[in-house]
């Protein structure tokens, strides 16, 4: 557990907690390589098949990586049933290296994934891919990278809790009117999600952080 030291004394911290950063989204665009195949459109009401399509990307991943793939996750809104989502699947990878691309990023190439952008997030080395049948966002990190850890207690919260689930389908609706900056519009209610998420976990303390 880290602490951050404020004027009026210690506010205990969870380990997985980062500042909130609206605009985050649109900063990262320098970092885009390409466009992706397919755009995925606006939020729609879940539908059954999603996990089937997550179980194709992972093996079609699994498959062009073998043991170099350390952990396939299922993540993202398709990963909450009867969540409003938009149609694409998002997944984690974990590899050994993310800046080895020579490692991983010609299989994945062959099986019709696009390198769409390079960066970092959260400190950690990131890549972004997508594939267009089933429309997928795959998500690239080493083992330890916090986004993993984070996009995991994001979707176990979401499935436990239907009230913060509604609360999202909520504001993914109205980030739809603004089809540009569709993450950015709903960065506040992601994290003010993760505050919960954060308040209610046994096994680290966390104060409130307001945004």
């Amino acid at each position: 557990m880290t602490a951050e030291v404020l004027d009026h004394g210690i506010v205990r911290t969870h380990p997985l907690w980062l500042p909130f950063a609206p605009g985050a989204n649109a900063a990262r665009q320098d970092a885009r390589v390409a466009q992706r195949q397919i755009t995925p459109g606006p939020p729609q009401h879940s539908r059954a098949g999603w996990d089937r399509a997550f179980e194709i990307v992972a093996d079609l991943v699994r498959e062009a990586l073998g043991a170099r793939a350390l952990r396939v996750r299922h993540v993202g809104s398709t990963a909450v049933p009867g969540l409003l989502v938009k149609p694409v699947v998002d997944v984690d990878l974990e590899v050994a290296s993310v800046d080895d691309e020579q490692s991983y990023l010609p299989d994945l190439e062959r099986r019709g994934f696009r390198l769409i952008f390079r960066d970092e997030m959260a400190g950690s080395a990131h890549r972004h891919l997508t594939l267009a049948t089933p429309n997928t966002n795959l998500h690239v990190w080493e083992t330890g990278a916090i986004e993993p850890a984070r996009h995991a207690l994001f979707v176990e919260w979401l499935r436990a809790h239907p009230e913060d689930a509604a609360r999202y389908s909520a504001a993914k609706l109205d980030a739809a009117a603004s089809p540009d900056r569709y993450n950015d519009a709903k960065a506040g209610a992601v994290y003010d999600i993760y505050e919960r998420a954060f308040a209610n976990d046994p096994t680290h303390a966390h104060d409130p952080h307001p945004r």
